[in-house]
């Protein structure tokens, strides 16, 4: 049972605001959108079902006049025959955790769950009403999508202010948002109020919500929610008014049962997020651990006596990431941040994320590493997740691979091996698509994984060795400094590794981003000559990259050379042993240079040794010579 003391303490002790931040962006003509929401929940625990009204400030920073807006209503897509009903129906690898297989194993047959819905179990938000500036609007519902058509044009600069009166159902089936999960969680409140679409340098995003992730437009929030007294609220924000939370609450006396019909309001702020999240359960465990130099941190999960521990042990390891994220990517700029069990797996949100809780301690770190990374790869550098999930994904499973790596002291040459692997495979299955793909447009959710996570993590860390490792840091953090609190681009990630690096890299981008082109070069020939020894290699693949090449010797000695990429128009730094050979022109298929060492004397030749190019096919990777020289085997590289 929670004392006063910590009821009052729950989630944000006292009003914290951040600087005050406006967009960031460096490029020439930027402008975003910006959002001010106000918003007034009423909750019922008993039917799940919520009122709310919604005042909406929003001020057209574009250069174009709109003449109508559109909201995502997302809880309408947990309803029969919903788009992401009917996607589940007919894509052939259906998210298992949305579809029940009604065949065997072996011969599976999937049944949407969403299809089998009933009235009080779906999801729906209900627009009661909606004007601007006062004025009524005409509005239809399109699956998650309502379009408006304004009764004024919002020209150039103006704010309009818009008000509406909705009514909302939780859906039984968790995807994110939901209603008593399986670990017994009562509401998981993502994606649960209409929320403006952005409206960007390309123009509206309206998307369905079918599968994926979002994109949305940055602002300040003001939500009350009146929620029965017996629940905890965790979730994004500052909290206003835990005095009054804690008014009239006896620490002393056994908590009513749910639905005991008093209710509480809870007030939150959150300036400067592009979303709101909150959970909500009567059984809520609650702690705080400050980090030097940082946020507060809340850690929020259902009273479990099989779990607390690993909850416990999580909490200093938890600090330690914020400080590496902070230390490698950006500082934290909020006052704190929440892990709250919530949810069906993991996912982040503004200033919090939820996750499961009933997972092994390990399990617990590794979801929380990868969730808290997304603060910064896509909360604070907010990519649009539905053309660009790579860039979320992907950067977010590179930093996070890295900062798993520290603190479990595991030392690796390549931490990223499991993503090569895994972009590799999917590479050779010829089940690929670019990743210019609509998150929502890949033929296969496998294809989507492996492409957003892995191939975007191989993206980074392969960036890496394209630029050099202190580059990619030194782009990372530029990155951060320059695009935070704004929507940056494929474009911007690549251009500032070039300002960083003093290299040409449209080409990366173009072949590893926007094409399935793959790369595979081999070792072809080592052959005597009278000066020495001639080493050939060979591009097999259509995508180019500079060679990073190690020659052993037969007395144990080894050299490395590096091979520049012509169209780079330079070399990443190499250290003074490295010698540093001519370009490198795509158009040639082939490349030699030659080396005073006899042949008799080379005991190998391999390119890329520990791995960080992702090469389609590395058994020709490598060729290892006999004593006398001849050729005795080409062999892949041991990852």
């Amino acid at each position: 049972m929670k004392t006063l003391s910590s009821r009052i303490l729950l989630i944000a002790v006292f009003l914290v605001s951040i600087k005050a931040t406006s967009q960031n962006n460096p490029n020439p003509g930027y402008w975003q959108q910006h959002v001010d929401y106000s918003m007034e929940i009423d909750m019922d625990v008993e039917t799940y079902q919520y009122q709310g009204k919604q005042k909406l400030v929003y001020t057209n920073n574009s250069p174009d006049v709109l003449d109508r807006v559109f909201y995502h209503l997302y809880l309408n897509a947990f309803q029969p025959g919903s788009n992401m009903d009917m996607r589940l129906q007919n894509i052939a690898d259906p998210d298992g955790r949305m579809v029940t297989n009604i065949g065997t194993k072996e011969n599976p047959i999937y049944e949407s769950r969403i299809s089998k819905l009933k009235p009080n179990e779906i999801g729906y938000i209900k627009v009661a009403s909606l004007t601007q500036n006062g004025k009524p609007l005409k509005y239809d519902v399109v699956d998650t999508v309502l379009e408006v058509e304004l009764a004024t044009p919002i020209k150039p600069g103006e704010k309009a202010t818009f008000e509406m009166v909705f009514s909302a159902q939780i859906p039984l089936q968790i995807r994110r948002n939901g209603r008593n999960s399986r670990e017994g969680v009562a509401l998981s409140m993502a994606q649960w109020y209409p929320k403006l679409a952005e409206y960007d340098f390309q123009g509206w995003h309206a998307d369905s919500y079918i599968a994926r992730e979002f994109h949305g437009v940055w602002g300040d929030f003001d939500v009350k929610i009146s929620i029965d007294r017996n629940y905890t609220i965790a979730g994004t924000g500052y909290l206003q008014n835990p005095e009054e939370i804690g008014h009239g609450y006896d620490a002393n006396k056994t908590k009513g049962p749910k639905g005991s019909g008093e209710k509480l309001t809870w007030h939150f702020k959150a300036p400067m997020v592009h979303d709101f999240t909150w959970a909500a359960d009567p059984e809520y465990n609650h702690d705080t651990l400050q980090v030097p130099d940082g946020p507060m941190l809340h850690f929020v999960w259902k009273d479990n006596p099989e779990t607390n521990e690993n909850w416990k042990k999580l909490q200093p390891i938890t600090a330690r990431l914020m400080q590496f994220f902070s230390e490698n990517v950006g500082k934290y700029p909020y006052k704190q941040y929440s892990v709250i069990q919530g949810g069906d797996g993991g996912m982040e949100y503004a200033m919090c994320t939820l996750i499961t809780g009933g997972r092994s301690l390990n399990g617990l770190i590794g979801v929380t590493s990868h969730e808290m990374a997304h603060t910064w790869f896509q909360f604070l550098l907010a990519t649009n997740e539905g053309k660009h999930e790579w860039m979320d994904e992907g950067f977010g499973s590179y930093i996070s691979a890295l900062a798993m790596s520290e603190i479990s002291g595991r030392t690796s040459a390549n931490p990223h091996l499991g993503a090569y692997k895994g972009y590799i495979r999917l590479a050779n299955s010829g089940f690929e698509q670019p990743l210019t793909t609509h998150s929502d447009r890949y033929d296969l959710n496998r294809a989507y994984g492996t492409s957003a996570y892995s191939k975007g993590a191989v993206f980074m860390a392969q960036l890496g060795y394209v630029i050099g490792e202190d580059n990619l840091k030194a782009t990372i953090k530029k990155y951060f400094d320059d695009y935070a609190f704004s929507h940056p681009t494929p474009n911007d990630i690549i251009r500032t590794a070039e300002k960083v690096s003093g290299l040409e890299l449209d080409w990366y981008l173009m072949d590893f981003g926007q094409t399935t082109n793959t790369i595979d070069y081999g070792v072809t020939s080592v052959e005597a000559t009278d000066k020495g020894s001639t080493i050939t290699l060979d591009r097999k693949g259509l995508m180019p990259m500079p060679i990073d090449l190690t020659i052993e010797y037969t007395d144990g000695t080894s050299e490395n050379y590096y091979i520049p990429l012509e169209m780079m128009r330079g070399e990443k730094p190499t250290p003074e042993s490295t010698t540093v050979l001519p370009d490198w022109s795509w158009a040639n298929k082939s490349f030699s240079f030659g080396i005073k060492a006899d042949k008799s004397k080379i005991k190998s030749v391999t390119i890329d040794p520990i791995k960080k190019m992702a090469d389609v096919d590395d058994s020709n990777n490598s060729l290892v010579l006999s004593e006398d020289g001849e050729l005795k085997q080409q062999t892949k590289i041991k990852g």
